[in-house]
């Protein structure tokens, strides 16, 4: 089975870099990973970040680092471009990065602060949708950035896909869910997900909808594996979680 990670954050640090990531993913025999830029945070003091007691210390995603990495190990390492819907260029960064093989946007409303229902967002999300290219986002607790909020962005744009990461806001969020369920183009990752809502989520939505993630360095590949292969689902299901369906959307296959 080829095993895909399909979240995973790197950066130019001590704690998240690609040589340690890489390790751990040979560690637990997981051959492939998609790569977002890390750092703009240090995962070490989540906390402090969610509560508002600190702000994103790099902003600026290192999206050079991520590109390195994949061009340096091209069998192993795919890449998602993040991309702040602030700047002014935003939407011709995100054109030119698909064009040179990123193979998803990645939006970080915890350090750029913005709201799904803006402008600069639906232009980035028009982008994916005409590359066929899917849309990973967290959400956090914040009226523009609810997972409500991406939920009424993925019925607006029926034809982008669009990846809920960490299952939406935890433990156990009910509207992303639901949303996997009844939208064809919204898909739940599993990093740092809770068993039981991971297991309602493939019994509810079924495996075709539910995407394994590590969320590295924040987590272990092989520690969020642990989880998905405790489920004892059927091969098929696992394939389809494990690799298939982040296949499918990013084009991998």
């Amino acid at each position: 089975m080829n095993i895909i990670d399909a979240h995973a954050h790197i950066s130019n640090t001590a704690y998240g870099n690609v040589e340690l990531y890489l390790n751990q993913l040979k560690e637990c025999g997981i051959r492939q990973g998609v790569v977002v830029p890390g750092g703009m945070m240090d995962v070490r003091k989540m906390t402090d970040y969610i509560i508002g007691r600190a702000q994103p210390e790099n902003p600026v995603p290192d999206n050079a680092y991520v590109e390195s990495a994949r061009r340096a190990n091209e069998r192993v390492l795919s890449a998602m471009v993040c991309v702040d819907p602030h700047v002014s260029d935003a939407a011709r960064t995100l054109e030119q990065s698909f064009k040179k093989g990123s193979r998803g946007l990645k939006l970080s409303p915890m350090s750029h602060q913005f709201s799904f229902a803006s402008k600069a967002v639906a232009e980035l999300v028009a982008c994916c949708e005409e590359f066929g290219l899917p849309v990973y986002t967290h959400v956090v607790y914040s009226p523009g950035a609810s997972t409500a909020r991406l939920v009424s962005l993925a019925k607006q744009f029926p034809r982008a896909n669009f990846i809920l990461g960490h299952m939406g806001f935890g433990p156990a969020d009910q509207e992303g869910l639901e949303a996997a369920e009844k939208l064809d183009n919204f898909f739940l990752e599993t990093s740092c997900g809770n068993f039981l809502h991971i297991k309602e989520a493939v019994r509810r939505s079924g495996p075709g909808k539910v995407v394994f993630g590590s969320e590295f360095p924040l987590s272990h590949p092989g520690a969020e594996l642990a989880k998905i292969m405790l489920l004892n689902l059927a091969d098929s299901d696992l394939e389809q979680i494990l690799g298939g369906n982040i296949s499918a959307l990013t084009g991998l296959a």
